[in-house]
């Protein structure tokens, strides 16, 4: 209803009786389903307004989610690999997609932070491979990566600036061989 409606953070929902109409669904459960919302803070009530949807974005329901989701190690270990996956799938559409200034704009901006992140790094890539499915996917899932890992590992700048300079040459093999060398880092 959220989507169909274009409903966005700070706009008003409808209220319990018309939610109650459109979904078919008893009032009491209605205003069962608007409270645990609320509880999330993903929604606020404003007396005498009505109910607003609040902006999420930063809100660490995945970090909640995850401690019910990511119990045994199986699905750790899935998320790992999938992560890893998404980023292997990242790089490529990159190779293909990245211009000249988008390497120099990569390769610039490892050379002067104080600290190369790896989910900034990557955030960039995947934003590089234009494919906004890939991104949304992997943004949640980097999410649960670090909600598992509260430090992730710490790379060095030389690490990145070769897996840049391989993009920047448009070498896969070069490019998959740095990426894998810098996985392999982390967990040792």
């Amino acid at each position: 209803m959220i989507t169909d409606d274009g409903l966005k953070p700070g706009d008003k929902i409808p209220s319990e009786r018309e939610l109650s109409e459109r979904l078919n669904f008893g009032r009491s459960s209605v205003r069962e389903a608007l409270r645990a919302l609320e509880m999330l803070g993903l929604i606020e009530t404003r007396r005498g307004e009505g109910t607003f949807i609040r902006d999420f974005r930063d809100h660490r329901l995945v970090q909640l989610l995850s401690t019910f989701i990511l119990q045994d190690e199986k699905a750790k270990t899935d998320v790992f690999e999938t992560v890893e996956l998404i980023e292997i799938d990242g790089l490529q559409l990159a190779l293909r997609k990245m211009k000249s200034k988008d390497h120099e704009e990569l390769l610039n901006w490892i050379r002067t932070v104080d600290v190369v992140r790896h989910s900034d790094f990557f955030y960039r890539i995947i934003r590089y491979a234009d494919n906004y499915l890939l991104f949304r996917i992997w943004v949640i899932l980097k999410e649960y990566y670090e909600s598992l890992v509260p430090e992730p590992a710490q790379y060095s700048r030389e690490d990145y600036l070769s897996l840049a300079e391989a993009l920047a040459k448009r070498d896969e093999a070069k490019t998959l061989s740095a990426y894998r060398q810098l996985r392999n880092l982390s967990f040792k």
